[in-house]
């Protein structure tokens, strides 16, 4: 091994000498054109790899800064989305708000708005209002929306209410048809559904459609609050009382904000409600 890496020396040498030698005899030019020959095809090669290199660089480079520009512009679109949903939630609050104050400038009731906190789905059907004790707030207190009646506050803490709502199976509300003056009472269900059960007079007592209200009898709610429609009517022949299920004016599973009453008037309330029910 050591021989063969000594003649590989030595025959290198010996081109080196001999073009030295062509060139200073004044054969330069063909010992150019050799070293141009032997050279030219490596400096090609090199050159188209150098190239290629520098192309993939910058390929690399440029995929680098457009991923990098789409990860911005991503999380700008999402940061647009997010203001987006913002905005819309501002603005549903506020239409919300603005309703609600329209119906407490309307009526002659002093009142008291709530937001909701908490919600209660089991057996019981309740809601949990920021006002309380510090607010006044008294056990019995009708709860409204602007479409019409929530409930009523069973339990008062320091700083919030709970309200019962229509739908709780322990929840009586005395009512009446307001087409007809038909009175009975609205009673929840334990399906979370509402019935207003009356007394039948004659077929024409009640039909489908009806607006049944608050009839102002027991002192706790109001005359004239809006409760629900009439669905549909179970005619339970020679019975005392039929009854007929309620489509609640309120969407109890919606609602954010309440307004408590904590005065009281004779007044009839349903003119004061919003007529597109």
């Amino acid at each position: 091994m050591r021989i063969r890496q000594f003649g590989l020396l030595v025959a290198a040498l010996g081109v080196c000498l001999l073009l030295l030698t062509l060139q200073t005899r004044g054969e330069g030019t063909t010992a150019g054109q050799l070293v141009g020959f032997v050279t030219t095809p490596l400096q090609t090669v090199l050159t188209k790899v150098n190239r290629s290199a520098v192309g993939v660089w910058a390929t690399y480079l440029d995929w680098k800064n457009v991923r990098a520009e789409n990860h911005r512009l991503r999380a700008e679109v999402e940061e647009r989305q997010v203001e987006s949903l913002r905005a819309r939630d501002v603005e549903a609050e506020n239409g919300r708000l603005r309703r609600l104050l329209a119906l407490r400038d309307r009526l002659p009731l002093a009142t008291i708005a709530g937001e909701v906190i908490g919600r209660e789905w089991g057996w019981a059907r309740s809601l949990v209002v920021n006002r309380g004790r510090a607010d006044s707030v008294l056990r019995m207190t009708p709860a409204i929306a602007p479409e019409g009646l929530v409930g009523r506050v069973v339990e008062v803490r320091s700083g919030a209410s709970i309200v019962q709502l229509l739908t709780d199976p322990a929840s009586t509300v005395s009512a009446t048809v307001e087409r007809t003056r038909t009175t009975g009472i609205v009673e929840g269900e334990p399906r979370g559904t509402t019935r207003f059960k009356y007394m039948a007079r004659d077929g024409a007592a009640i039909q489908v459609g009806d607006l049944i209200v608050t009839s102002g009898l027991g002192g706790v709610f109001p005359k004239g609050i809006p409760i629900g429609r009439v669905r549909s009517i179970f005619d339970r022949g020679s019975a005392l009382f039929h009854y007929a299920t309620l489509t609640p004016v309120v969407d109890v599973a919606r609602i954010e904000e309440v307004l408590l009453l904590t005065g009281q008037t004779p007044q009839d309330l349903v003119a004061h409600f919003s007529t597109d029910r």
